[in-house]
């Protein structure tokens, strides 16, 4: 069967899953797949909760179905997915309290092909995985529910995700994709599908695990870059000296990189180190800086947090009680995702000595900052003895913060090191 011939599942409509459906309905038959009944319904009307779809893209994608041979339309229904040859899978892979790798989804997803997959079948995984996951965690799950033999029978492929959330720049088809496959035949189709959509070329890995551990060491690589110069802002706090002024002046040197400290979250960053460290321990090896730098960052929410308390008790502020407002709960500006935030962090510990904090963010969903969080969101704003600019939405560049505060001796904390520096009491 040629490849304009195969009907294509993405399974999991997130933040990854629904572009990627989108791109490929322009020139596919695309069946986007999710449990959630829902995400169905509303993607099905046309709306997008991520802020990730290009809504025009969508509606053009979801009418080319009428014509037969391309197009996209969702479902939740498990039978539509037996019409499908390439199976995409796209599903979240988070980490649990214990900070180790969740395979839940990703495996029930597995489980799910399992049993509507088909000789000459290809089932490609996307979600964050550790070095060796697919061929050691998914293919087995993928065999026992099929009763097909790998390889023979079926057959699999990686291509991590490289999303962005909110980056409207860099968006899926801008990003330099990798492939993999589980033999040469099958690396050159997967390759082929994903460079049939992405502008901006493909880098076909030399295998699955390879693949896999690319994606592992990009946001590690992030991760122990950002935990260094958290951990320069915790010193130099004791030295009272500007972390950000520091790096612009050690920025002068042509070749000194110029990461900024702050609260490491989100899906992939915050998550992926702890990945790569499972597979690391489960063969011997304890790694140094990968889970220092993890360290490092995962105290930063407690450390914004008493150094608010601290600057308010200076300036002679009654803490118990006290009004403080969070502007922002997404783990990052100008997207909705708060999966990961570190923003909590900081909310729980202010929490804890007795103040009440309000959060307000107009671009995460209320239903899910209290389902996740239990944070009800503020829909106005009052006066406030302490003021935590958390997250650059660009709604906050035209607010008035100085008009927030209570009195002269409110503090305004700049966590993202953005606002006019003559009008904050403290920066990360």
């Amino acid at each position: 069967m040629e490849l304009s011939e195969k009907q294509i599942a993405v399974v999991g409509l997130g933040y990854t899953g629904l572009p990627l459906a989108i791109e490929f309905g322009k020139k596919y038959k695309v069946l986007g797949f999710d449990i959630n009944k829902d995400r169905i319904k509303e993607l099905t009307s046309g709306n997008d909760r991520t802020k990730e779809a290009n809504l025009k893209s969508m509606y053009n994608a979801m009418s080319l179905i009428k014509s037969g041979n391309k197009g996209l339309r969702f479902t939740g229904q498990i039978k539509d997915l037996e019409l499908c040859n390439i199976y995409i899978v796209t599903v979240p892979t988070p980490i649990d309290q214990f900070n180790k790798p969740d395979l839940f989804p990703l495996l029930k997803a597995s489980e799910m092909l399992g049993k509507v997959l088909k000789k000459g079948d290809i089932v490609i995984y996307e979600s964050t995985v550790y070095p060796g996951c697919t061929e050691e965690e998914c293919v087995p799950v993928l065999e026992k529910y099929s009763g097909l033999k790998f390889n023979f029978d079926f057959y699999c492929g990686y291509s991590p995700e490289r999303i962005n959330p909110g980056d409207k720049i860099n968006t899926l088809t801008k990003i330099k994709k990798v492939t993999s496959g589980s033999t040469p035949e099958i690396a050159n189709e997967v390759d082929a599908l994903y460079a049939s959509i992405i502008t901006a070329g493909t880098h076909k890995a030399p295998s699955i695990k390879v693949a896999e551990a690319a994606k592992s060491i990009e946001n590690a690589q992030r991760d122990v870059n950002i935990s260094f110069v958290n951990e320069l802002a915790l010193i130099f706090d004791r030295m009272g000296i500007d972390t950000n002024d520091v790096i612009e002046a050690a920025g002068t040197k042509w070749n000194f990189q110029k990461f900024r400290p702050g609260l490491v979250g989100g899906h992939c960053i915050g998550v992926d180190s702890y990945y790569l460290a499972h597979k690391a321990e489960s063969l011997g090896y304890h790694p140094q800086v990968i889970l220092s730098g993890r360290r490092v960052n995962d105290i930063m929410g407690l450390f914004v947090a008493n150094k608010v308390i601290k600057l308010m008790i200076k300036n002679g502020i009654q803490i118990k009680g006290a009004n403080v407002l969070i502007l922002g709960i997404s783990f990052k500006e100008n997207c909705p995702d708060i999966r990961n935030s570190k923003i909590i962090d900081v909310y729980n510990e202010l929490i804890q000595f007795g103040l009440n904090v309000d959060v307000f963010d107009p671009n995460a969903h209320k239903q899910e900052v209290k389902k996740e969080f239990g944070i009800k969101l503020s829909k106005s704003l009052k006066k406030y003895d302490s003021i935590i600019h958390a997250v650059s939405h660009l709604e906050f560049q035209t607010l008035n913060i100085t008009k927030l505060k209570k009195n002269k001796n409110s503090i305004i904390f700049d966590v993202k090191s953005v606002l006019d520096k003559n009008i904050v009491d403290a920066r990360l």
